[in-house]
């Protein structure tokens, strides 16, 4: 049979004049099209027989207008049809304050697929799920909007088969996270049942300050237990970043040198070679510490320094988070002006083009003292880690776009080379490649051919992409799948959330006494300011090269 067949097209309808109306999408009086229209079995999205679960879920996204939503929420929900990962009993309700009818967000979205997607277009699948988008229109700070959201989740509800459970994203301005989730709350649409799950996922920024992140998780916690909150932090959704815990605790080579006692230094890059692009408005509040450190970095660091959980299971590997961050040196004033580094990108050539200083880009003020490089070194005290330094640096419009981690060993010793033409012997250093060259490399050394004892470095080097093949990915794909079915794992906890802020704080507030002399200047397309490179080279290091 012809996939395309079964797949019916919808008819729509405006059902109010209001400017908070769903547009229902099947005509009840054509005696053309059933109601079970909308609950056609696709081949491709069958259960599967290995055990695995998709439970039913309406997936409603708050700010179903914006670019988050296209260019990653909905071609990650594609990708995930496409593989086999949605349930049968699926739909998705976008809710935004912009006017429009089901049938044009079903336009709009089926374009952005299109446009934006990782993987080559099945129609049969796409019509699947372009078939299973709603649209809701409606201020997010008007009540009447929650209670055409409870009508239209009641009606989705029973067409097609989600039995209650409700998936709301926060893909909207952190200012409406609190309001929205009140607001629900207020409704009774955020209440847990035996039966039936509710749960919330908040995009980052979550708060600019330890304060104001311990403010928002009040208001979520008044309404909604933690069980029920998902921090979502893109990056924890890549496959690399995932397998870092894999790497350190399935290998029985390298956990037992993971330590203070075989390990030199470990550093965390996070490169980009873009600018704030239309981002302007925000950066210029946030700026590369607070848009960075808080979650991404910290995240990755929290994998490479963790303590082995019990088991895989979500609270087991936060409570080893939350340990780890707490076990972060607190800086004081004088560790603050010693140990970071803020910069700020000026004109420069990057790919062989000149670029803007940020103070020029598009709304960013003109005297702007916002960091876009951010650098600094931790230390952890545990018995792991003590005296080990950790070097982290972010930042924009830098030489390449790369986010790895270095870890570099101790030397071995020389002696035995004396009387030898070897002078020094070369660290060995493991890089775990993050993105965009997925992979794993370990350097040794090994002797070079000839007569002579001399000693050349070489690499072991594993590529994803050339040993398991590229999986279209939005970097999205498997937090939506972990978030539906319930596991937390990759993503953040109240303490988690927090705890990261703190690490952050001190720093924040001795550059803001700072002012102008907090910023150093670094020209577009090199690695950063030269503070950041005197952060390594004071303690004998320095870092990996390009």
């Amino acid at each position: 049979m012809d996939l395309s067949n079964k797949i019916l097209s919808a008819k729509t309808q405006k059902t109010s004049d209001s400017p908070a109306s769903i547009q229902e999408p099947i005509d009840s009086t054509d005696p053309g099209v059933s109601q079970a229209a909308h609950v056609q079995e696709h081949p491709v999205l069958q259960q599967p027989n290995n055990g695995e679960t998709r439970p039913p879920t309406l997936f409603v996204i708050f700010g179903a207008q914006g670019d988050l939503t296209k260019r990653k929420l909905i071609p990650a929900l594609y990708n995930l049809a496409a593989s086999g990962h949605l349930p049968q009993e699926f739909a998705i309700l976008g809710v935004d304050g912009v006017f429009m009818t089901t049938e044009d967000f079903r336009l709009n979205m089926s374009r952005d697929i299109q446009e934006l997607s990782t993987r080559p277009i099945d129609s049969s699948i796409k019509d699947w799920l372009l078939a299973r988008l709603h649209y809701l229109s409606g201020d997010f700070r008007d009540p009447h909007t929650y209670e055409d959201l409870q009508t239209a989740l009641t009606q989705l509800n029973t067409q097609y088969g989600t039995q209650g459970n409700y998936l709301y994203y926060m893909a909207t301005a952190p200012t409406f996270f609190g309001e929205i989730v009140q607001q629900l709350g207020v409704k009774g649409l955020v209440i847990n049942d035996k039966d039936y799950s509710r749960r919330v996922v908040i995009e980052k920024p979550f708060g600019h300050d330890l304060e104001s992140a311990q403010a928002l998780n009040h208001t979520l916690r008044s309404v909604l237990d933690e069980s029920q909150i998902y921090r979502i932090d893109h990056y924890l959704g890549k496959e690399t970043v995932q397998n870092i815990l894999v790497f350190r605790f399935a290998n029985g080579i390298f956990e037992p040198v993971w330590n203070r006692q075989y390990i030199d230094h470990v550093q965390i890059t996070v490169a980009e070679t873009l600018g704030v692009e239309h981002r302007g408005i925000y950066y210029d509040q946030a700026g590369a510490l607070r848009d960075m450190v808080p979650n991404h970095l910290l995240q990755i660091l929290g994998f490479v320094a963790m303590e082995p959980p019990n088991t895989f299971d979500a609270e087991a590997v936060r409570d080893e988070k939350a340990k780890l961050l707490r076990a972060i040196q607190p800086m004081n004033p004088i560790d603050v002006l010693q140990s970071t580094v803020a910069g700020q990108y000026v004109a420069g050539n990057v790919h062989g083009g000149q670029v803007l200083p940020y103070r020029s880009e598009e709304n960013v003020a003109p005297t702007s003292l916002r960091e876009t490089y951010t650098a600094m070194t931790l230390f952890i005290e545990s018995w792991r880690w003590e005296g080990v330094p950790f070097y982290l640096r972010t930042g924009k419009r830098l030489n390449k776009r790369v986010t790895e981690v270095v870890i570099q060993f101790k030397s071995a010793p020389l002696m035995l080379f004396r009387k030898t033409p070897v002078d020094h012997l070369t660290p060995n250093v493991l890089v775990i490649r993050i993105q965009p060259d997925e992979g794993i490399s370990l350097s040794f050394g090994a002797k070079i051919p000839g007569p002579q004892v001399q000693v050349g470095n070489v690499d072991m080097d594993f590529q994803y992409s050339k040993y398991f093949g590229d999986a279209p990915s939005t970097g999205y794909e498997t937090l939506l799948h972990d978030v539906m079915a319930g596991d937390a794992t990759l993503f953040q906890r109240s303490d988690n959330v927090e705890l990261g802020w703190s690490v952050v704080d001190p720093i924040l507030k001795v550059w803001d006494s700072l002012g102008t002399h907090a910023i150093h200047n670094y020209a577009a397309g090199t690695w950063g300011p030269a503070e950041a490179d005197a952060l390594l080279t004071k303690d004998g290091r320095k870092w990996r090269n390009y």
